[in-house]
């Protein structure tokens, strides 16, 4: 990405991770969230691998194409993160949560 003569990103991040939101809706119809890691349950090494979920909470099927895709698109935007852990990237506001913050805020 370029930089200004200031040293500031010439985009910020967070419009770099709007239209990434944007692009991934745009991709799969329907989709509220995107959880991503590097732990495709159907292969022995590690693998970019998504699970796009509905606003209700019901996963969306992706064929093996998308899906790494869109976990390879949302690595990019975030490559200095502990992939090993998945996350998981809200589409409505553009953000990244480690899935298991997301999952201990919710039981509170």
């Amino acid at each position: 990405m370029l930089a200004m003569p200031s040293g500031t990103l010439a985009c910020p991040d967070a419009a770099r991770q709007q239209r990434l939101a944007a692009q991934l809706a745009d991709m799969i119809p329907g989709a509220a969230t995107i959880r991503v890691s590097l732990n495709d349950p159907t292969q022995q090494w590690p693998h970019p691998h998504a699970i796009a979920k509905d606003a209700a909470g019901e996963t969306i099927d992706l064929n093996r194409t998308t899906s790494r895709v869109a976990a390879r698109w949302i690595l990019r935007v975030w490559p200095g993160l502990d992939w090993n852990r998945a996350h998981t990237f809200d589409l409505a506001t553009a953000t990244l949560t480690r899935s298991d913050l997301a999952a201990a805020g919710r039981g509170r």
